[in-house]
């Protein structure tokens, strides 16, 4: 088993809850990955590549052919270099303080680890393994910018961690598990650490019997949280009553929403929308790959826009009849901030742009309690927008509009009579 197959770690959030889910997203989990996933596997090709070489397991040659075909890779800007390399430095620190305690400590990458003690043909590949007396470490890239996550009871991490376990606890006196999640792009690193005894107890309590009901398609289909990732959830019964509870609301009689149902309301409002997005991206998908009929719908072809089957081509075209460059060419612009910076690098970004950058106030946006931002205040808002106006232009304009009403007023004729 890999972590595409029907009980992946990568999934086990969302198995070990809703355990008929897995064979549920059975016939999807072949499908091509998106960019996202694929840009994942660069990274951590070049993580892998680098670890390696440094260890000397790999050649310089090797490397280096490895490193050019991922710079050819059209998902590949210098940008993910830098992280990658931040990413093994803190590898490389962990790994030497192992050393100093344990001599003959081990680290490991990109190994399949087996789980087949308590998951049925169950295994996972580890990113990274550093193994001591007393603690197994466990490191996880995360190369993604969308999501952050968590180390904090990490379901994946502790199905790494088990397996891992059960391979070198012969070798090694392993006490405590420290789990890590590495996520470069938005300046995390999350830290979890377990003792084995309460590892194993969850492996035989919770893991073994759900993994059996997971791997049969058995047990009751359970929503929440876990669904946003499912490839089912747009067709799934259990996520759908889930949600339509928010339909169902028992208002109160009166005309107008009180305060603590608004609250209610906007507390559910992701997730209602993320299944509202689920369930009409399965129905676009099914309909498109396996011709499924929605009654009242038919798949369409969107609108699209006209574009140039070659910029040069058009240009050398116009440059024959006369026109001149400036004629036909935009005026130069810079790239995008995230562009520029996947260009640059970071830490050349922060140096020679950052400080010219200006950040305008955002506009004001609902947030639940527990976000860490400041709460917006009105009255501190316009105070702050007051002492920013220069008032010496609008002091004169007063003067002068008192000034041009009071001659009106002194040579109307009317004050004459």
């Amino acid at each position: 088993m890999s972590d595409h197959a029907i009980l992946s770690p990568s999934a086990s959030s969302r198995w070990l809850v809703c355990t008929p889910s897995a064979r549920m997203e059975e016939p999807y989990r072949d499908e091509k990955p998106g960019d996202a996933a694929e840009e994942g596997t660069l990274a951590h090709l070049l993580a892998d590549t680098f670890i390696k070489y440094r260890l000397k397991r790999i050649s310089k040659l090797d490397m280096d052919v490895i490193v050019k075909g991922v710079e050819a890779h059209r998902l590949y800007m210098p940008a993910m270099r830098k992280h990658v390399d931040d990413y093994v430095a803190y590898i490389f620190e962990q790994y030497n303080t192992a050393l100093v305690h344990t001599n003959d400590a081990q680290l490991i990458t990109e190994e399949k680890t087996d789980l087949r003690a308590y998951v049925p043909d169950g295994d996972g590949t580890v990113d990274v393994k550093i193994i001591a007396d007393t603690t197994l470490r466990i490191i996880d890239l995360k190369f993604g910018k969308g999501v952050p996550v968590s180390a904090v009871e990490n379901k994946q991490l502790m199905l790494y961690a088990l397996g891992s376990y059960l391979e070198y606890n012969f070798m090694y006196d392993i006490q405590n598990v420290h789990m890590t999640i590495y996520q470069p792009r938005l300046d995390s690193v999350t830290n979890y650490i377990i003792p084995v005894a309460d590892l194993l107890e969850w492996a035989e309590s919770v893991v073994k019997p759900r993994a059996k009901l997971a791997f049969k398609g058995q047990g009751d289909f359970v929503a929440g949280d876990h669904c946003n990732f499912c490839k089912v959830k747009g067709t799934c019964r259990a996520v759908a009553e889930y949600n339509l509870e928010l339909a169902k609301f028992e208002f109160a009689a009166a005309h107008q929403l009180t305060d603590l149902e608004i609250s209610d309301i906007l507390s559910r409002a992701e997730q209602f929308k993320s299944w509202l997005k689920g369930v009409e991206d399965q129905a676009l998908h099914d309909a498109v790959n396996k011709g499924r009929k929605v009654p009242g719908y038919k798949v369409v072809m969107g609108k699209s826009n006209r574009k140039y089957s070659s910029e040069d081509k058009v240009a050398a075209a116009l440059l024959s009849i006369g026109y001149t460059e400036s004629d036909i060419y935009k005026p130069k612009a810079l790239l995008g901030l995230q562009d520029l910076e996947g260009k640059t690098g970071k830490d050349e970004f922060a140096k020679f742009v950052a400080p010219l950058l200006i950040k305008p106030q955002g506009q004001p946006t609902l947030a639940p309690l527990t976000d860490e931002r400041p709460e917006y205040s009105t009255k501190g808002a316009a105070q702050a927008d007051f002492a920013n106006v220069d008032l010496s232009e609008h002091l004169a304009a007063e003067q002068v509009k008192t000034i041009r009403q009071k001659s009106k007023k002194d040579t109307d004729v009317s004050n004459l009579f």
